[in-house]
């Protein structure tokens, strides 16, 4: 099987900065035609540059996807531009400090309303227009299409200051697995890849704000370093592509080893 996107055209969630940029630019770059989502309008236009005032292969959608008409105005846009939508990457994320005690400052809601619930209405309206594309093939044993969500490693390792994102994420994995079943009779698989000690966004703020956090994260990490977002960016394309062809409704850590290791492990315990 190939790992080849070229001529698929994409939707790139949270495409304005960080892992969705990279990812998006890594499919674009790969051949596959792309719609770069986010609310930052212009993170956008000065991402792709004069790419933003062309009709070419990679285009730009900026909305606030938590409402489902800029959903659903996404999803035409794209259509519109590229005929067709063949693969969504779910990468618009957003991370906040919970204070686990408080039923103010917990922000359960709000980290459910940004990762789980945007990623679960992007997708249902995705798997809506793969459904009717394929039923246009003559080969009906042809993908249909692929989602492909992004959750982290907090999803399993517990950390009580990130109450809430941590819980959006272990429901972005269990979306992940019922999607998966719910759609494979349609031929759309659903995959998810769980990162860790991967330079996104946030990570570089923080890192930023308090340059001796890397040396925890690398002493926590087996395999000693901080992956750059390119990194995530192949396994993306490896999920995206007839290579994984097989797989649905799985979760793929990226993390260098990290959600491996026991931190209080020693000798003899």
């Amino acid at each position: 099987m190939s790992l080849s996107v070229a001529g698929k055209v994409a939707i790139v969630t949270g495409s304005a900065h960080g892992i969705g940029r990279a990812i998006a630019r890594h499919l674009a770059d790969r051949g596959a035609r792309v719609m770069c989502a986010d609310f930052d309008e212009k993170g956008l236009i000065a991402e792709l540059g004069e790419e933003a005032y062309s009709e070419g292969p990679v285009r730009w959608f900026a909305a606030d996807l938590r409402k489902k008409l800029s959903i659903s105005n996404l999803m035409s846009a794209t259509v519109d531009a590229f005929d067709r939508i063949d693969i969504v990457v779910n990468a618009s994320r957003a991370t906040a400090q919970s204070d686990p005690l408080s039923p103010e400052g917990d922000l359960v809601e709000e980290m459910l309303a940004q990762n789980l619930m945007t990623a679960l209405r992007v997708s249902q309206m995705a798997a809506r227009r793969m459904i009717d594309q394929a039923g246009a093939l003559s080969d009906d044993s042809a993908p249909a299409g692929t989602i492909i969500n992004l959750s982290s490693v907090t999803a399993r390792a517990t950390r009580p200051e990130l109450l809430g994102y941590s819980i959006a994420c272990a429901a972005v994995e269990q979306m992940t697995r019922s999607l998966a079943l719910a759609l494979a009779p349609s031929r759309i698989r659903v995959n998810c890849v769980a990162p860790g000690s991967v330079m996104s966004a946030s990570l570089q703020a923080g890192l930023k704000a308090d340059p001796a956090w890397r040396e925890d994260i690398l002493a926590g990490t087996p395999l000693g370093r901080i992956a750059a977002p390119s990194e995530l960016a192949e396994v993306v394309q490896f999920l995206a592509s007839d290579a994984s062809a097989f797989m649905t409704g799985q979760v793929l850590t990226l993390d260098g080893g990290r959600s491996l290791l026991d931190v209080v492990a020693a000798p003899g315990h």
